[in-house]
Protein backbone atom coordinates (compact mmCIF):
# COMPACT_ATOMS: atom_id res chain seq x y z
CA UNK A 1 0.00 0.00 0.00
CA UNK A 2 1.52 3.53 -1.02
CA UNK A 3 1.74 6.91 1.05
CA UNK A 4 -1.30 7.77 -0.58
CA UNK A 5 -3.96 5.01 -0.63
CA UNK A 6 -2.25 4.50 3.24
CA UNK A 7 -3.90 8.27 4.27
CA UNK A 8 -7.15 7.66 2.19
CA UNK A 9 -7.39 4.15 4.18
CA UNK A 10 -6.83 6.15 7.07
CA UNK A 11 -9.07 9.18 6.92
CA UNK A 12 -12.17 7.10 6.10
CA UNK A 13 -11.57 4.93 8.86
CA UNK A 14 -11.68 7.84 11.42
CA UNK A 15 -14.21 9.16 9.26
CA UNK A 16 -16.56 6.34 10.15
CA UNK A 17 -15.95 6.54 13.74
CA UNK A 18 -17.11 10.36 13.60
CA UNK A 19 -20.23 9.61 11.75
CA UNK A 20 -20.87 6.27 14.04
CA UNK A 21 -20.15 8.17 17.02
CA UNK A 22 -21.56 11.40 16.48
CA UNK A 23 -24.21 11.14 13.77
CA UNK A 24 -23.51 12.63 10.77
CA UNK A 25 -23.08 16.38 11.11
CA UNK A 26 -20.31 15.73 13.80
CA UNK A 27 -18.21 14.89 10.95
CA UNK A 28 -18.93 18.42 9.19
CA UNK A 29 -18.63 21.77 11.22
CA UNK A 30 -21.55 23.98 9.38
CA UNK A 31 -21.57 27.51 10.81
CA UNK A 32 -24.69 27.08 13.04
CA UNK A 33 -25.36 30.38 13.23
CA UNK A 34 -25.75 32.13 16.31
CA UNK A 35 -26.90 35.72 16.15
CA UNK A 36 -23.78 37.21 14.55
CA UNK A 37 -21.36 36.09 17.95
CA UNK A 38 -19.22 34.10 15.75
CA UNK A 39 -15.63 33.07 16.59
CA UNK A 40 -12.78 34.62 15.07
CA UNK A 41 -9.14 33.43 15.38
CA UNK A 42 -6.28 34.76 13.85
CA UNK A 43 -2.86 33.07 14.00
CA UNK A 44 -0.09 35.69 13.39
CA UNK A 45 3.17 33.86 11.80
CA UNK A 46 5.73 36.71 12.38
CA UNK A 47 8.75 36.25 14.20
CA UNK A 48 7.52 40.09 15.86
CA UNK A 49 4.46 39.98 17.85
CA UNK A 50 4.42 43.91 17.55
CA UNK A 51 5.71 44.29 13.92
CA UNK A 52 3.60 45.02 10.87
CA UNK A 53 2.15 41.52 10.23
CA UNK A 54 0.55 41.58 13.84
CA UNK A 55 -0.80 45.43 13.08
CA UNK A 56 -2.84 44.51 9.98
CA UNK A 57 -4.35 41.45 11.96
CA UNK A 58 -5.77 43.82 14.63
CA UNK A 59 -7.39 46.14 11.86
CA UNK A 60 -9.72 43.16 10.82
CA UNK A 61 -9.88 42.24 14.04
CA UNK A 62 -11.54 45.56 15.11
CA UNK A 63 -13.75 45.72 12.52
CA UNK A 64 -15.14 41.87 12.88
CA UNK A 65 -15.28 42.93 17.09
CA UNK A 66 -17.18 45.85 16.24
CA UNK A 67 -19.92 43.61 14.83
CA UNK A 68 -19.98 41.91 17.91
CA UNK A 69 -17.92 38.47 17.09
CA UNK A 70 -15.30 37.29 19.21
CA UNK A 71 -11.85 37.67 18.56
CA UNK A 72 -8.93 35.75 19.71
CA UNK A 73 -5.25 36.00 18.21
CA UNK A 74 -2.43 33.37 18.81
CA UNK A 75 1.09 34.94 18.27
CA UNK A 76 3.92 32.48 16.60
CA UNK A 77 6.50 35.12 17.66
CA UNK A 78 8.65 33.22 20.35
CA UNK A 79 7.17 29.63 19.72
CA UNK A 80 9.08 26.89 17.97
CA UNK A 81 6.62 24.72 16.26
CA UNK A 82 7.94 21.64 15.35
CA UNK A 83 7.69 20.04 11.63
CA UNK A 84 4.86 16.50 11.55
CA UNK A 85 6.66 13.50 12.18
CA UNK A 86 4.47 11.79 9.17
CA UNK A 87 3.26 8.71 12.25
CA UNK A 88 -0.40 9.44 11.40
CA UNK A 89 -1.20 8.52 14.97
CA UNK A 90 -3.75 11.17 14.88
CA UNK A 91 -6.17 9.63 13.06
CA UNK A 92 -9.58 8.96 14.58
CA UNK A 93 -7.79 11.44 17.72
CA UNK A 94 -9.00 14.92 16.45
CA UNK A 95 -5.65 16.62 17.33
CA UNK A 96 -1.77 15.70 16.84
CA UNK A 97 -0.83 13.16 19.52
CA UNK A 98 2.32 15.16 20.30
CA UNK A 99 2.15 18.04 22.86
CA UNK A 100 5.92 19.21 23.65
CA UNK A 101 5.21 22.58 21.77
CA UNK A 102 2.01 24.59 21.49
CA UNK A 103 0.73 23.15 18.60
CA UNK A 104 -2.23 20.86 20.44
CA UNK A 105 -3.51 24.25 22.03
CA UNK A 106 -3.57 25.71 18.17
CA UNK A 107 -5.23 23.69 16.42
CA UNK A 108 -8.06 23.26 19.58
CA UNK A 109 -8.74 26.63 18.86
CA UNK A 110 -8.73 26.65 15.24
CA UNK A 111 -11.24 23.89 14.89
CA UNK A 112 -13.53 25.93 17.57
CA UNK A 113 -13.43 29.13 15.70
CA UNK A 114 -15.81 29.74 13.05
CA UNK A 115 -13.13 31.92 11.00
CA UNK A 116 -9.48 31.23 10.80
CA UNK A 117 -7.49 34.34 9.60
CA UNK A 118 -3.33 33.39 9.08
CA UNK A 119 -1.33 36.32 8.72
CA UNK A 120 2.36 36.10 7.49
CA UNK A 121 5.40 38.18 6.88
CA UNK A 122 7.27 37.13 3.22
CA UNK A 123 10.11 35.03 4.41
CA UNK A 124 12.00 34.01 1.36
CA UNK A 125 9.17 34.55 -0.72
CA UNK A 126 6.71 32.71 1.39
CA UNK A 127 5.48 32.40 4.98
CA UNK A 128 7.41 31.75 7.96
CA UNK A 129 8.61 28.74 8.84
CA UNK A 130 6.22 28.83 12.16
CA UNK A 131 3.26 29.11 10.42
CA UNK A 132 3.58 26.40 7.46
CA UNK A 133 4.96 24.00 10.14
CA UNK A 134 1.29 25.07 11.72
CA UNK A 135 -0.16 24.29 8.15
CA UNK A 136 1.47 21.14 7.25
CA UNK A 137 0.76 19.68 10.71
CA UNK A 138 -3.05 21.15 10.83
CA UNK A 139 -3.17 19.13 7.45
CA UNK A 140 -2.10 16.07 8.23
CA UNK A 141 -4.56 15.94 11.39
CA UNK A 142 -7.67 17.46 9.31
CA UNK A 143 -6.73 14.60 6.42
CA UNK A 144 -6.54 11.51 9.33
CA UNK A 145 -9.95 12.99 10.52
CA UNK A 146 -11.60 14.17 7.84
CA UNK A 147 -14.61 17.26 8.16
CA UNK A 148 -13.06 18.95 10.81
CA UNK A 149 -12.37 22.42 9.06
CA UNK A 150 -15.62 22.04 6.38
CA UNK A 151 -17.40 25.40 5.79
CA UNK A 152 -15.59 27.35 8.13
CA UNK A 153 -14.40 30.44 6.48
CA UNK A 154 -10.73 31.40 5.58
CA UNK A 155 -8.78 34.48 5.25
CA UNK A 156 -5.49 34.76 4.72
CA UNK A 157 -2.74 38.31 5.18
CA UNK A 158 0.71 38.69 3.78
CA UNK A 159 2.85 41.62 4.84
CA UNK A 160 5.89 42.60 2.51
CA UNK A 161 8.62 44.79 1.96
CA UNK A 162 8.08 43.92 -1.90
CA UNK A 163 8.22 40.51 -3.73
CA UNK A 164 6.51 37.24 -3.16
CA UNK A 165 3.75 38.80 -0.97
CA UNK A 166 1.32 36.26 -3.65
CA UNK A 167 3.22 33.07 -2.39
CA UNK A 168 2.29 33.70 1.18
CA UNK A 169 -0.97 34.32 0.16
CA UNK A 170 -0.99 31.13 -2.08
CA UNK A 171 0.19 29.06 0.61
CA UNK A 172 -2.15 30.24 3.20
CA UNK A 173 -5.26 30.10 0.55
CA UNK A 174 -4.55 26.62 -0.34
CA UNK A 175 -4.49 25.28 3.15
CA UNK A 176 -8.33 26.89 3.13
CA UNK A 177 -9.55 25.23 -0.31
CA UNK A 178 -7.98 22.34 0.56
CA UNK A 179 -9.91 22.02 3.63
CA UNK A 180 -13.44 22.93 1.95
CA UNK A 181 -13.00 26.40 3.65
CA UNK A 182 -14.79 29.51 2.05
CA UNK A 183 -12.33 32.28 1.60
CA UNK A 184 -12.84 35.67 1.64
CA UNK A 185 -11.51 38.44 -0.05
CA UNK A 186 -11.39 42.42 -0.38
CA UNK A 187 -10.70 45.61 -2.41
CA UNK A 188 -7.68 43.87 -3.43
CA UNK A 189 -4.99 41.65 -2.45
CA UNK A 190 -4.86 40.65 1.54
CA UNK A 191 -1.36 42.15 1.30
CA UNK A 192 0.06 45.62 2.96
CA UNK A 193 4.07 46.61 2.49
CA UNK A 194 6.30 47.49 4.95
CA UNK A 195 9.81 46.36 6.62
CA UNK A 196 10.73 47.89 9.71
CA UNK A 197 7.59 47.79 12.58
CA UNK A 198 4.94 50.10 12.02
CA UNK A 199 5.66 50.78 7.91
CA UNK A 200 2.68 48.74 6.90
CA UNK A 201 0.16 51.46 8.71
CA UNK A 202 1.80 54.17 6.85
CA UNK A 203 0.61 52.25 3.12
CA UNK A 204 -2.89 53.49 2.97
CA UNK A 205 -4.38 50.93 0.40
CA UNK A 206 -2.77 48.31 2.28
CA UNK A 207 -4.91 49.56 5.80
CA UNK A 208 -7.88 50.26 3.69
CA UNK A 209 -8.08 46.29 2.28
CA UNK A 210 -7.95 44.79 5.88
CA UNK A 211 -10.42 47.07 7.13
CA UNK A 212 -12.72 45.90 4.09
CA UNK A 213 -11.63 42.48 4.65
CA UNK A 214 -13.20 42.84 7.91
CA UNK A 215 -16.25 44.12 6.55
CA UNK A 216 -16.25 41.27 3.74
CA UNK A 217 -15.92 38.85 6.94
CA UNK A 218 -18.75 40.17 8.88
CA UNK A 219 -21.00 40.30 5.54
CA UNK A 220 -20.57 36.46 4.91
CA UNK A 221 -21.05 35.79 8.33
CA UNK A 222 -24.13 37.08 8.74
CA UNK A 223 -25.69 35.67 5.28
CA UNK A 224 -24.46 32.23 6.54
CA UNK A 225 -26.13 33.03 10.35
Amino acid sequence: MNRRDAIKRIGALAAGAVISSSGLAGASNLINGNNGNMKILAINGSSRKQGNTGDMIDIVLSELSGQGHQVDKIDLAGHTINPCKACFACAGKRNCVFSDDIFRNVYERMTDADVIIMGSPTYSADVSSTLKAVIERASVVSDTNPGMFSHKIGAGIAVGRRAGTMNVLDTINRFFLNKEMFIVGSTYWNIAYGRLPGEALKDAEGVETMRNLGKNISWLLSRIA
